[in-house]
Formats: structure tokens, C-alpha cells, sequence
């Protein structure tokens, strides 16, 4: 099946400067993808060059198997900053995105603005943010999209009006099934799609992966410090903490531990994704421990 978004050796520089650098991704169809990191990771880079908006400084990237600017009409793209006229009415930018979009649903799209009890005749620029975000949310439906990139969508709303737009954008993909790629430096905004995950940290990707599958694959672990040393012989510890006796591991387990001196547990997301962004050198392949945080 063709991937929603294949990304090889891509990066993008700035100057000396790499905003992203050695991407190498393969996203699948279908689901609800969380890009998390934290700001000036690199997120805002990785959809821009997905919709053909730059151009790689190295690698390449595919969106539904083609070059970016080759599916454009097949897919939805809200940027960070919502970029709307704000002396149009609401009815007038429907009627735009009909006149910019040859698959346009004007239904679906006034749906969508009904649902969030938003009137036609009002001008964009008296909107509030929450608003402004569920029309920018339903021009992006109107275009019947096979994928959906959401550039830190709710960055700016209240929690009420955050709450609102990831109901009314889980709705949409109950409905139609639309690939979703939601990028935020807030863990809570993907929380709820817990379907696949994407972490990146410093300019990296440093997971990628089913979330299931990576939460199945590591534990927390608490004990004697003067023992953490020995879990590198069967397990990869992602991030230690220590008190004078004791360790505190986020482990990437290989199998059971069954050494009873270790406390096991289950990590949150949370847990897995602060680790990760504490340790820029790990990636999806390989989460071992710096020899600082052995020997700490």
C-alpha cells in the first residue's frame, strides 16, 4: 500500500543551520498520526515540505506516492498560523475554496461550520480563534482530502475551544476515513488518537512508530542504582535518573526483566516521549544510554 508520507535522508537547512536533518519516514494510510516535539524541532519544516511549500536541502520526500506538489488537490494542509482573509464573510471563503478546489463538497464544508454554530454572514476577521480554526478546519475538509496535515492546530486556543476542534476533527475521521497527520508540541493534543506516533527532537526523528506497539515495548524501572548497569546486558536503557541509591530507567525491553531487585511497570506516554526528547542521539532503532547516564 502507498504510504501517506515517505521521507528519505530528508533534511532542510537554513544557512549552517539544520531545521531538520536525516528524516527517514514511512506513514501509513489510514490513521491518525501524532507529530509531537517540542518547538523548533523541527514539525513545522517536515509538513511544509510534505505540501511542496520548501524544497529539500537533502534526501527526498513522497506524499501519497508522488511529489509533493503533485497531489496538492488531494490533500488538506492547515498551517500554524491559519492563514484566512479576514475581510471575507465565512460564506465567501466557502465559496473560494469551491472556486480554488475542483473536488470541493460545499455541503460537507457548511456542515461542518453549522456544527460549530458559526454564521455565513460574519466577517473572519471578528471571528474568535476557536472559530477561526474550525473554518480553516472545514475549507480543509471541503477539499475532500485522502491525507490531512494540521500544523499545531490548537496552539493558540482555550482548552475549551481545543477540546472543541479535536472532537469535531475525530468526527470527520470516523466519517471518511482521511489520513490525519496532527503536529503539536502538546503530548495532550495527540493523546487522544493514540494510534501512531511520531516524536521529533532536536531536528531528528527519534520514534516512529505504532503507539500500542511502542508502549508494549517499554517499561519504567526503579531500583538499586548500583545495579542499573547490568539491565545493558539484555535491555536498552532510553533515559536514567538517580538518587544517591537509587535508579530510576526507562528501558526498551528485549523481554521479560525478571531480576526481583527491579520494580516493573508499564510507561505513560508521557514518560516515553519526555525521555526520548531528553536524549537527542536516540532514534526508533536505537535507544541506548550515553555513558554519562551509566556512569552518573
Amino acid at each position: 500500500m502507498t504510504p501517506a508520507l515517505e521521507a528519505s535522508g530528508l533534511g532542510r537547512r537554513y544557512g549552517k543551520k539544520w531545521a531538520l536533518r536525516d528524516c527517514s519516514l514511512n506513514l501509513p494510510v489510514g490513521r491518525v498520526i501524532g507529530l509531537v516535539g517540542p518547538n523548533g524541532a523541527g514539525k513545522t519544516t517536515l509538513l511544509s515540505l510534505a505540501v511542496g511549500l520548501l524544497r529539500p536541502s537533502a534526501g527526498e520526500v513522497r506524499t501519497l506516492g508522488r511529489p509533493p506538489r503533485s497531489v496538492l488537490a488531494e490533500v488538506g494542509f492547515v498551517a500554524q498560523d491559519k492563514p484566512l482573509y479576514r475581510g471575507l464573510t465565512v460564506a465567501e471563503t466557502l465559496r473560494m475554496g469551491g472556486w480554488l478546489n475542483p473536488g470541493w463538497d460545499e455541503g460537507l464544508a457548511r456542515q461542518r461550520i453549522a456544527r460549530a454554530e458559526i454564521p455565513l454572514q460574519q466577517k473572519v476577521g471578528s471571528l474568535s480563534g476557536g472559530q477561526r480554526s474550525q473554518l480553516a478546519l472545514a475549507v480543509a475538509l471541503g477539499k475532500r482530502p485522502k491525507l490531512l496535515l494540521l500544523d499545531e492546530p490548537v496552539a493558540d486556543l482555550d482548552p475549551l475551544a481545543r477540546r472543541e476542534f479535536l472532537k469535531a476533527l475525530m468526527e470527520e475521521v470516523a466519517d471518511s476515513g482521511v489520513t490525519v497527520v496532527l503536529s503539536s508540541h502538546l503530548l495532550a493534543d495527540v493523546e487522544r488518537t493514540r494510534e501512531y506516533l511520531v516524536l521529533l527532537s532536536a531536528s531528528r526523528v527519534q520514534l516512529a512508530d505504532d503507539t500500542e506497539a511502542l508502549l508494549g515495548h517499554h517499561r519504567m524501572v526503579t531500583g538499586p542504582r548500583a545495579r542499573a548497569a547490568g539491565l545493558l546486558a539484555d535491555h536498552q536503557v532510553v533515559n536514567a535518573e538517580y538518587t544517591e541509591r537509587q535508579a530510576s530507567l526507562l528501558v526498551r525491553t528485549s523481554g521479560p526483566i525478571t531480576d526481583p531487585v527491579w520494580t516493573v511497570r508499564p510507561a505513560t506516554l508521557e514518560e516515553l516521549a519526555l525521555a526520548y526528547m531528553s536524549a537527542p542521539t536516540a532514534d526508533a532503532g536505537s535507544a541506548s544510554p550515553s555513558s554519562q547516564e551509566i556512569s552518573a
